[in-house]
């Protein structure tokens, strides 16, 4: 396609068109409306003129008869610029006037009339239009005032001539500006679309251009740049899932085959075997917590789980999972303590209590590595749930040893683990799910200094109550 084939064919050069066509007719009807009127003015003056002429030559007639408005008649004609007058007998006979040639019949129709004629000093052929009245005195006598029309013609036609030079010019200039709007706008999607095939071809680091004008082409891009930079970030999070999932989990696959495969060649009795498939049955499980998990961690980034989001107390989640875990504290010699006060949230419940899980699970591994309590009591981990202004705060607080302030980021990346857990059980992938759900409920997760240990954050926005405003 030619340039100016794509030129014609963009949205902003056919709006341009059909405002222009709209701004043209309402001017040409402004413009022929203004011109009608004045051609009636200018009608409306004539003819009052003319009547009032009548109406003086009618008392000069009543006043010294045929004789007296033959002179006045004869004296008026020859004033420059007079009007048009003519006396004949009611035969006829023109008596006195200054019009040479007037259109057969007319003095035999009284009242007004627009007619063709020449005046006596003109030669034959030279002919105008005037806007005349005839009128029928005593005595049979017929008498013609008019005024000459040319005026009236010439003034319509120089505004009749300024409106259609008005509308061409209005036209040119608007195909002028559509074709440089049109031109500027076209130049802008070229960039975009050129920007959009270097993303389908695989390179999405790439933006569209923003000017900075604040338009709606300015306002999509940004909006579009917003929702390039959240696909590259799946992306990226898609190959570092896959990169981890075929390195973090090569490993157990290998342990678990290796393990079937020294059972089959040392097992000998039904104990060696039975141990054999007991230990493939706790590896699968792992795999199968650390598959569930990043299901659960999918699901939450697709934001498939909006859809099951009720409105809910997060002290209810804080009491219910502290019970579940209570037992597992107390066996690894741990105190946990509830502050739980009224938090309303708009959330998935699940979700939010499988992260307080994962985040009171995390703190029971670590805090009985942590330093002892100076009073000699046992460590304590603090599960919490506040709410101040329009925000909730869900935290679990432990005196482990805590993450240093340069890995905090790093650890919610999934399969991350730093040196000092990988004694303990997991995947790696605890952190990351917390900090999905957040993320998914328009929140985030905040690794905090609990002085000394770990303070986890879970900050959600509050439930806003049915009718406020």
């Amino acid at each position: 396609m030619t340039a100016l084939g794509k030129l014609l064919k963009t949205t902003a050069f056919r709006l341009t068109l059909v405002y222009l066509a709209v701004f043209a007719l309402f001017a040409a009807f402004l413009l022929g409306y203004f011109a009608l009127n004045t051609r009636r003015l200018i009608t409306e003056q004539i003819t009052s003129t003319i009547d009032a002429e009548i109406l003086g030559l009618a008392e000069q007639y009543n006043q010294g008869g045929i004789r007296r408005l033959v002179y006045v008649i004869e004296v008026r004609a020859r004033r420059p610029g007079s009007s048009l007058y003519i006396v004949t007998t009611a035969t006829g006979e023109g008596l006195a006037g200054n019009v040479a040639a007037l259109a057969p019949g007319i003095l035999d129709k009284p009242g007004w009339l627009e007619t063709p004629y020449r005046r006596l000093e003109e030669a034959p052929g030279n002919e105008h239009n005037a806007l005349a009245r005839v009128s029928q005195l005593p005595g049979g006598f017929r008498l013609l005032v008019g005024r000459d029309l040319d005026e009236r013609e010439r003034l319509f036609e120089i505004v009749a001539t300024a409106g259609r030079w008005s509308v061409a010019i209005v036209v040119v200039l608007g195909i002028a500006g559509g074709v440089f709007v049109s031109r500027r706008v076209l130049n802008r999607i070229d960039a975009m679309t050129h920007t959009t095939e270097k993303i389908m071809a695989g390179d999405l680091s790439g933006r569209l251009p923003v000017r900075g004008s604040g338009d709606e082409i300015d306002r999509l891009a940004l909006n579009l740049n917003a929702m390039l930079e959240r696909i590259e970030a799946l992306m990226h999070g898609l190959r570092e899932v896959s990169d981890n999932v075929a390195h973090d989990l090569k490993t157990p696959l290998t342990r678990l085959r290796n393990r079937c495969e020294e059972a089959l060649r040392t097992a000998k009795s039904d104990a060696d075997y039975r141990g054999a498939l007991e230990a493939t049955i706790s590896e699968s499980e792992d795999l199968i917590r650390t598959f569930n998990a990043l299901l659960m961690i999918a699901r939450a980034e697709s934001g498939e789980a909006r859809d099951y989001m009720t409105e809910f107390d997060a002290a209810e989640i804080v009491q219910d999972v502290s019970e579940l875990y209570e037992p597992l504290a107390e066996d690894k010699g741990l105190t946990l303590r509830v502050d739980a006060h009224p938090a309303p949230v708009h959330a998935n419940r699940e979700m939010v209590s499988q992260a307080l899980a994962n985040l009171l699970d995390n703190a029971i591994k670590y805090a009985a590595a942590g330093k002892p309590r100076e009073d000699g009591g046992r460590p304590e981990i603090v599960l919490s749930a506040q709410s101040k202004d329009n925000r909730v705060m869900l935290a679990v607080g432990d005196g482990g040893p805590g993450i240093p302030a340069a890995d905090r980021l790093r650890v919610i990346e999934r399969f991350v683990r730093l040196e000092q857990s990988r004694s303990e059980p997991g995947s790696g992938l605890g952190l990351s799910l917390v900090s999905a759900v957040a993320q998914l409920h328009g929140g985030e997760l905040r690794l905090e200094d609990n002085a000394p240990g770990l303070k986890a954050v879970i900050d959600l926005p509050r439930a806003v109550p049915t009718g406020a405003t």
